[in-house]
């Protein structure tokens, strides 16, 4: 057995590039494929009969090589824009829902917007009743200000 290992070392170093690979794939930070990388160049070294500390050489190379040049350039092209996305309830800006409970002037109401119930409140002077259509314009925490939609016209 040892003997077959020492035989095809390419095939662990092959091994051990398919599961970085498959590590990468549940972390998805660039980080993990670096070292998938330097495995593969290992495993061509050592399937063109390099020795043990060439083939150490070319992995810890290729993965350094990996981290500071592959890793950052991937990083800033493949994740362009995920900084200016919102999310959680900013997303909810712009946004329109229906009234479930009266919205009272001066008070609180209810609106649902994609199967969530938010507690809502109304800048303006008039009652929204249940079942109008409204534009979140504005959230403090978990309320949000709304408006009539077609007043938005």
């Amino acid at each position: 057995m040892i003997e077959y290992i020492s035989q095809h070392v390419w095939q662990l170093w092959a091994v051990i590039a398919v599961v970085c690979l498959i590590l990468e794939l549940m972390a998805g930070d660039f980080f993990i494929i670096c070292f998938s990388i330097g495995a593969l160049f290992a495993a061509f070294a050592a399937a063109l009969g390099f020795g043990t500390w060439i083939q150490l050489a070319a992995f810890a190379l290729f993965t350094l090589v990996c981290l500071f040049w592959l890793r950052p350039f991937a990083k800033r092209y493949l994740r362009k824009g995920e900084d200016q996305r919102v999310s959680n309830a900013d997303a909810l800006l712009g946004r329109q829902g229906r009234v479930v409970e009266t919205v009272k002037a001066g008070g609180f109401g209810r609106v649902q917007i994609d199967g969530d119930i938010w507690k809502a409140v109304t800048l303006g002077e008039q009652d929204i009743p249940e079942g109008a259509n409204v534009v979140v314009t504005d959230r403090a925490s978990t309320i949000i200000t709304v408006e009539p939609a077609n007043s938005k016209l």
